[in-house]
């Protein structure tokens, strides 16, 4: 072990939160969602202060850097370098205290800024600045970047809310910062402290008149709201100290600083009054780039709330997105831009009145050809939209990508229109066809180039073009860093935005707080070059990665996992809604999230010099809490298949590794399960014997609380004695008798059977088959294939636009309609094959808008149901079926839980390892939803994991879908 091990080693010892410096953990915060890799040299997790305080005094004694970190979703490498990354995310999460009557909060740095507001609404208060990645990004971040989002042109950016800070200074002093009047900064003038030290030399730097006036010539105009080029000496100038009205206070130089001076632990914020409840927002298409930012102005006019532009790149973008595909119902025809333009008013005719107003105003302008008015929820889906502009552009598929360098500037509304006619001039003369993804309304446009920075040739295009674009924005006296921060990508620009005397300056202040440069190097000044330490070695031999699965649609596996940009989505929290990510929302580690899996993948694939370049134990690691939820398919921005990349990994592991028993069983659990369905009550009676269950515990490494399931007799041997004949049958439909059912549950498939054939159906059963799915989940992948290519054949002769197929089942059912299109030999039959395949509820829901089935056919009876939709179902279909199909009793109240993953997913929940994972995803929202409903209400869900989950969790037993309308039916 060298002597930094060594230290490092009497480091963690000493401290109460975590430090790590294993090869795994180095490369999964080596980067953040920016362009930059740099591997640290350590990654904490402080609990305390007095953690923290021992980080700094290490890394002194050892010149060591430290970087702060929350989210780690900073766009221009605000928190990757070589030194350790203290990721305050997992232990610095209260919200200290609340002053109602002062509308101010005080926070620690990890809270998460819309589970802030969460916490405040229930007061009429909320934290105005409002980022795209506002339900995963932190308010240490936010701070440390000075950011503002899409609220901004109302409710101001972070620096303007920031009232005081707690911190810790390079020599590991507590120091808060507020505002001092003028005799309280002549208290701090006399300190013999670093503290003193600081004030000293802010106050000798920019008392000068002359350097007063070079400040305000060389920094960008102050009508820039969004500006964050270098430290925000020109906002401490326009204090009372010197010329302005406002009491000095050095947060507003910290705001912004990228934690390059301090380090902080505690941040009190102003508050705002809710914004008005009634809310309307126009959404005006137009044909060309230039129409719509020339409509801005003119919109500008009215009390908007936001002003937000999206360009036909990232629309087009969001049509191969699940989840987007749903939010971009609103857009007509095929715009080149959308303006989209919020009104709020507290009365709906008062918001009605405006927007009259505003429409008439773009109708003038004659530049749009469509103004789409939205309320309601319709308003939720296009933010969501313009929210996951970030992440879908990691969805373009290739090594060209859109390049973050020139995607934070800002320039004065005025100076807008020219502005950006002289940015297409560069980028025409670069032949780039830049997107264009604006807080138009506040004169910042997130404008990126489409680049390969995988070539050398493309790498010198990235600083040219940013050059060129640095000194177009001097040139309008704009910011070239509006919310983004300087970072790695643009610091090293900063002396050409604000002249070289005014970068001196800055460098003398960083130099008076952090003497010893431990906070952050290489960010502000001396900043990093932009075009080294670039995620991707230029022009090299891209590895060629073999694989069983087909991952042909991204160009292979290499490529599915670097559309991963670090955008963090699979990091918010499940009161956010969604799936994405089960396993970090139950462990909130790093490790656990989709983008440390594909980080992972990615660095391994890439820098491995094993012939195998799966085999690596950390690779196993980074997978092992994996659920295969598939909710990253859809939820993650740029739909980066973790599920199907953890297959892969899986089968290519173990054809070095070998496979345990405890795998090999779990894979043929199915063929036990038939077994076993011959003599059901025998098998279940065995298993409740204490030798049995003590065995499989200790073979199978079950854990002794689960329950395991219990056998029915087979239902494809008791089809063979009965059938089901509809005379006159509306439609014939293949049932595929899953694995699952067959064995496990034969009441529903008889249900299912009753259910249609009551409703004019005849259903074919197919159940001597099964979908691999156990196959699948534990990675067997030629064993999928042979099933997959069995049931591809055996299908293409059945199905066709008379009949289609049905399942019960959505984690084999849906196999159909995913995984059998990356393992089929035959492709095309596959995709026809998915095309006519359905989930039960999907059928019936087709059937209903047909006209043949109504709700005459059920119980008028009145009940409550609560609906719990499969991972692979909201993943791969949606839940809007089970609804529709559960609400056809006219008096049934059908509600969905708004819940993620029940932490069960087949074999994961019965492994002793897994366990307490399991039932913690289990409690974070399903659970108490479940103890929440009254006894009389049915609880509803169509997966067979869930409701072994719901019932070894709550004591309640789930009913399928099914079964509760067959019970409904007359």
């Amino acid at each position: 072990m060298n002597k930094l091990k060594q230290n490092l080693t009497k480091l963690k010892s000493e401290l109460e939160g975590e430090l790590y410096f294993d090869d795994l953990l180095l490369a999964l915060y080596a980067t953040d969602a920016s362009v930059y890799r740099i591997l640290p040299t350590a990654v904490a997790l402080p609990k305390t202060t007095t953690d923290i305080k021992k980080l700094i005094a290490f890394a002194k004694a050892h010149k060591i850097g430290l970087i702060p970190r929350t989210a780690g979703t900073s766009l221009a490498g605000q928190v990757v370098g070589n030194g350790i990354v203290v990721d305050v995310s997992k232990y610095f999460t209260k919200i200290i205290s609340i002053n109602k009557i002062e509308k101010t909060v005080t926070v620690q740095p990890g809270v998460v800024r819309d589970q802030l507001n969460n916490y405040l609404e229930p007061y009429g208060l909320f934290f105005g600045p409002n980022t795209s990645t506002s339900n995963r990004c932190m308010i240490g971040g936010m701070v440390g970047n000075n950011s503002s989002g899409t609220t901004s042109i109302q409710y101001g950016v972070t620096r303007d809310k920031v009232l005081s800070l707690k911190t810790l200074l390079s020599d590991g002093s507590e120091v808060e910062f507020s505002d001092v009047s003028k005799p309280e900064f002549e208290n701090k003038l006399n300190l013999n402290t670093l503290e003193g030290d600081i004030y000293r030399a802010v106050y000798k730097e920019l008392k000068p008149e002359d350097v007063q006036n070079r400040i305000k010539d060389n920094f960008p105009k102050p009508q820039i709201h969004r500006r964050n080029t270098g430290y925000a000496i020109d906002e401490l100038i326009n204090t009372e100290l010197f010329e302005g009205e406002q009491p000095f206070n050095m947060c507003k130089l910290l705001s912004g600083s990228e934690g390059t001076l301090a380090f902080t632990t505690q941040i009190t914020l102003q508050l705002d009054e809710l914004p008005p409840t009634e809310s309307i927002m126009v959404a005006a298409h137009f044909s060309t780039i230039n129409s719509c930012l020339d409509a801005v102005a003119a919109t500008m006019n009215h009390n908007l709330y936001t002003c937000e532009m999206l360009d036909k790149t990232i629309l087009d973008l969001t049509k191969h997105n699940k989840v987007q595909q749903t939010n971009r119902q609103f857009i007509k025809g095929d715009p080149e831009a959308i303006l989209m333009c919020e009104i709020r008013a507290n009365t709906i005719n008062e918001a009605k009145k405006e927007v009259e107003a505003l429409i008439k105003t773009i109708e003038l302008t004659g530049l749009s050809y469509a103004n789409v008015i939205l309320m309601d929820n319709a308003i939720d889906k296009a933010n969501e939209l313009r929210k996951a502009g970030l992440g879908l552009l990691g969805n373009m598929v290739g090594d060209k990508k859109s390049a973050a360098c020139i995607e934070d500037t800002a320039v004065a509304l005025p100076d807008l229109a020219n502005y950006i006619s002289e940015f297409t001039q560069i980028m025409n003369g670069y032949k780039q066809k830049a997107i264009y993804y604006a807080h138009a309304g506040a004169g910042e446009l997130h404008l990126r180039p489409i680049l390969n920075l995988k070539q050398s040739s493309d790498v010198k295009l990235f600083r040219s073009i940013t050059t060129d674009v640095a000194k177009l924005v001097k040139k309008y006296q704009g910011s070239m860093s509006g919310e983004h921060g300087d970072g790695i990508v643009r610091a090293e620009f900063i002396p050409l935005m604000i002249g070289e005397e005014n970068y001196q300056l800055l460098k003398r202040i960083k130099s008076a707080f952090d003497v010893d440069n431990i906070f952050n190097s290489g960010k502000i000044v001396d900043a990093f070059p932009m075009d080294k330490n670039l995620r991707y070695e230029t022009d090299r031999d891209e590895p060629q990665i073999e694989t069983f699965l087909d991952f042909s649609n991204s160009q292979g596996i290499l490529r599915e996992a670097e559309k991963c940009n670090g955008s963090g989505d699979c990091r918010k929290l499940p009161e956010f809604g969604g799936v994405m990510c089960p396993s970090y929302r139950a462990t909130r580690n790093e490790k656990d999230t989709t983008r440390a899996r594909a980080n992972a993948l990615r660095e391994y694939l890439t820098t491995s010099e094993k012939q195998n370049k799966f085999n690596h134990q950390e690779l196993k690691d980074v997978f092992s809490l994996c659920l295969s939820c598939k909710a990253c398919a859809s939820e993650c921005p740029s739909s980066v298949d973790v599920a199907s990349l953890k297959a892969e990994f899986l089968y290519q592991y173990q054809k070095e590794n070998g496979v345990s028993f405890k795998d090999k069983f779990y894979a043929n659990a199915t063929k036990y399960n038939k077994m076993a369905s011959r003599f059901p009550d025998l098998a279940n009676a065995l298993f409740k014997t204490k030798f049995v269950r003590g065995f499989m515990n200790a073979s199978l490494d079950l854990h002794p609380k689960r329950s395991l399931p219990l056998f029915s007799k087979s239902f494809s041997k008791w089809a063979k004695k009965k059938s089901f004949l509809v005379r006159n049958p509306i439609k014939e439909v293949y049932l595929f008798v899953d694995e699952f059912s067959n064995s496990l549950e034969f009441d529903i498939v008889l249900d299912l059977k009753v259910l249609l054939f009551g409703l004019g159906y005849n259903v074919i059963d197919i159940s001597h088959l099964e979908s691999g799915r156990s196959f699948l989940s534990k990675g067997f992948l030629e064993e999928a294939k042979a099933i997959a290519d069995k049931n591809i054949s055996f299908f293409k002769n059945c199905i066709n636009d008379d009949f289609c197929l049905i399942g019960i089942e959505p984690s084999a059912i849906l196999t159909f309609k995913d995984e059998y299109l990356k393992l089929a030999d035959d492709k095309e039959t596959a995709q026809f094959v998915a095309s006519k395949t359905f989930l039960i509820e999907e059928f019936i829901q087709k059937e209903i808008e047909s006209g043949f089935i109504t709700s005459s056919r059920f119980t008028k009876e009145s009940k409550t149901v609560k609906f719990h939709g499969h991972c692979y179902q909201k993943a791969l279909a949606n839940q809007k079926s089970s609804f529709d199909i559960l609400n056809l009793p006219e008096n049934y109240k059908v509600t969905i839980i708004p819940s993620g993953c029940c932490g069960m997913a087949g074999s994961f929940g019965y492994e002793k390892d897994n366990y307490e994972i399991s039932m913690q995803i289990g409690e974070q929202t399903l659970f108490p939803a479940v103890r929440k409903a009254s006894n009389d209400t049915i609880i509803a869900v169509n997966g067979t994991s869930c409701r072994h989950q719901i019932k070894d969790g709550t004591g309640r037993v789930a009913k399928h879908p099914v079964s509760i309308l067959r019970e409904a039916l007359l």
